[in-house]
């Protein structure tokens, strides 16, 4: 299935729903995917992200390739929606940053790799907007990756059960690639990601771990547009101001 949340109209109350090609379909109705506005697919408590996943990422930014996952998080204030405006932070540059998402389906913890495939809702794309100055200053990076509108997420989860490995992760900055990437080239993979991340911290249904960001990471300006795809999810498109 694919899963989403949106509003129609002037009923600013979040449904949830599931789309079928161009139709949504909800409890409350069925409408044309044209007549609603698509929000985050979920609410989650945390992000959880993954720095320096991509060995080819680490290099461009003149960094060692981690020995164990690399953890860091976004407060649930980060989180915006498809089309929903990147405000840039005053900053000397600000990156973006494509990125599969996972959703976790259920609350868990101490999840062993063997099992860990059975917590996941579903997958969707994550745009890690990131303040490179203040993360040159701040070494756990709350400014750097915490600011308002640095995770845009969407525009759909995909179930478990319609995809799966390996996802292609493609970056467009008005139009032109920027980033291509592949999860064969992850680090540490998914299952081992979250066998480390639930080894330290409980998971709630709706977290969602971002799995790091392919090579070709570059600034964002204000009038630009930047769109994450992933083959058999869709586009999460969002302006910059």
């Amino acid at each position: 299935m694919r899963l989403i949340r949106f509003q129609r109209g002037s009923d600013a109350t979040a449904k949830e729903g599931r789309l079928e090609g161009d139709a949504v379909i909800a409890p409350s109705g069925r409408y044309a995917l044209s007549a609603v506005r698509l929000l985050p697919p979920c609410t989650p408590s945390k992000i959880v992200c993954l720095g320096r996943n991509y060995a080819a990422h680490a290099k461009e930014l003149g960094n060692e390739v981690p020995e164990r996952p690399m953890l860091f998080l976004k407060p649930p204030s980060s989180v915006i929606g498809p089309e929903e405006a990147i405000v840039l932070p005053k900053s000397t540059r600000v990156d973006y940053e494509a990125e599969l998402a996972l959703v976790i389906g259920r609350r868990c913890r101490n999840v062993s790799a063997g099992e860990a495939m059975e917590v996941i809702l579903g997958y969707t794309c994550l745009n890690d907007v990131s303040d490179r100055e203040a993360q040159g200053w701040e070494k756990n990076w709350v400014r750097a990756k915490g600011f308002d509108t640095s995770a845009p997420l969407g525009p759909v989860i995909v179930t478990k059960d319609e995809i799966g490995e390996p996802f292609h992760v493609v970056l467009r900055l008005n139009g032109e690639v920027r980033q291509d990437g592949t999860t064969r080239d992850l680090l540490f993979p998914i299952p081992r990601l979250i066998e480390e991340i639930t080894s330290v911290m409980t998971l709630e249904e709706g977290d969602v771990i971002a799995t790091g960001t392919p090579a070709g990471v570059g600034p964002l300006s204000p009038g630009d547009v930047v769109e994450v795809e992933i083959e058999g999810i869709g586009i999460l498109r969002n302006p910059v101001r």
